[in-house]
């Protein structure tokens, strides 16, 4: 008698679980299949990425660049390549921020709105069909890039922003319109649509250690009903 008094109990807990967690579990069904539906590199925009070859520098190249020992941040790393048929060095320092100087030391002044445009019809599939450019500073970017540098954002006709660093004169990153629904997505899967980053938070562990009972909830009332079933057909057998 005790027993069945306890399956009850347990039984009216799975009930009352999974109204409450009922939503949030179908919100991370529907939210996970909306993320899986195309692979992660196409939400990426990795496949409107051009195959560029890397143009080599010439043998003869020679880089002068002069920092003043005072004054100069503390540099992470230093690169020289070619691009657009010139040999850029781009120094990066460690807070982030980067400069771009020429090869007799010239420091070449940020990105312009050609030279973005430039950038994207070069290097992104459909890059030359642009609606629209605009300057972002590095406290003042848009939702979906989330990084602290100056950005030229290049809007695509088909809703595709790129957006390329006035600083680094390179893609930062490309936001397709999938990206941004997969970016909703995933902010409602780990119930956080403000910064859509933190992964440990108490709602987000109540729900998941809610969905956790409710399910070990109903496994126990599972063997339980179908051990009475079994019990039944037994008796009637008799």
């Amino acid at each position: 008698m005790g027993h069945q008094r306890t399956m009850r109990r347990f039984a009216k807990w799975h009930i009352w679980l999974g109204w409450l967690v009922g939503l949030p579990i179908l919100m991370w069904t529907v939210t996970g299949l909306v993320m899986v539906a195309k692979p992660i590199e196409e939400v990426r925009g990795n496949h409107l990425r051009k195959d560029v070859a890397e143009e080599p520098l010439p043998g003869d190249t020679n880089i002068a660049i002069a920092l003043p020992s005072e004054g100069t941040k503390p540099v992470r790393s230093v690169a020289t390549q070619m691009e657009r048929g010139e040999a850029v060095t781009r120094i990066t320092y460690m807070d982030g921020t980067s400069d771009r100087f020429r090869a007799d030391g010239e420091r070449m002044s940020p990105l312009s709105n050609v030279e973005a445009r430039l950038i994207v019809a070069e290097a992104i599939k459909g890059g030359d069909r642009v609606a629209g450019t605009k300057l972002f500073s590095a406290d003042n970017v848009p939702f979906d890039f989330r990084r602290p540098m100056p950005v030229w954002q290049v809007a695509l006709e088909d809703g595709t922003h790129v957006y390329v660093g006035t600083e680094t004169g390179q893609i930062e990153a490309v936001r397709t319109r999938w990206w941004r629904l997969f970016d909703v997505m995933w902010g409602l899967h780990i119930m956080d649509l403000e910064t859509r980053e933190d992964t440990h938070h108490p709602i987000l562990i109540l729900f998941a250690v809610l969905a956790v009972i409710g399910s070990l909830l109903g496994c126990i009332l599972m063997f339980r009903r179908r051990k009475a079933r079994v019990s039944t057909r037994a008796k009637v057998a008799a």
